[in-house]
């Protein structure tokens, strides 16, 4: 698996979009190569429906067959542990699908915060006390922003082994949603 498929298709940024495949193209990151009918059990959803939007993700090279499966039972895998697109968009078109993606991914990120919010009491103190959750106002310039950006990436990087490599998991391992969210804040009283 490369680590990053580069989207600059608007329609491919349009067809990940969609919350289905991206739940999809998520739970194959994670836990794949699956079926499409392992990956609608574990999504709540229809083998026909994971069916039709693993080709669409396969449209756009986001997923693609894997080795093992035939006729109907084929598994699937993802192409790359990220997504990225340009942060600067060459067209109007682009930026829409870009800021259409975004939101949706925005939706998702508060779904699951929520999700673990609901469950945190119940979670052991080790975790309660291990998770993050709070802000901070900084004053930066764009290029210290930028090494910041990258310095995160670089502390996060050792584990991402892990996510190909379930072997590597130390015991007590679980899957953490690690946000990275930076932006000029204008809005600040």
């Amino acid at each position: 698996m490369q680590r990053a498929v580069d989207l600059t298709d608007a329609r491919a940024l349009r067809a990940l979009a969609h919350p289905v495949r991206m739940r999809l193209l998520g739970l194959l990151r994670r836990e794949g190569p699956l079926t499409a009918s392992e990956a609608g059990r574990r999504l709540g959803e229809s083998s026909g429906s994971t069916s039709y939007h693993l080709r669409q993700l396969a449209r756009f090279e986001l997923v693609e067959e894997a080795a093992g499966g035939r006729g109907r039972e084929r598994p699937w895998r993802a192409t790359a542990l990220f997504t990225s697109w340009p942060n600067v968009a060459a067209t109007a078109e682009l930026a829409d699908a870009s800021e259409l993606l975004e939101r949706e991914i925005v939706k998702r990120y508060v779904e699951r915060l929520e999700l673990w919010l609901a469950r945190r009491r119940s979670d052991s103190p080790e975790w309660q006390e291990a998770a993050a959750f709070g802000d901070s106002l900084l004053y930066l310039t764009a290029d210290e922003l930028a090494a910041l950006r990258n310095a995160l990436a670089e502390l996060s990087d050792p584990y991402l082994e892990r996510l190909e490599r379930p072997q590597s998991r130390p015991p007590g391992a679980r899957a953490v949603t690690f946000l990275q969210i930076a932006f000029p804040d204008e809005d600040q009283p």
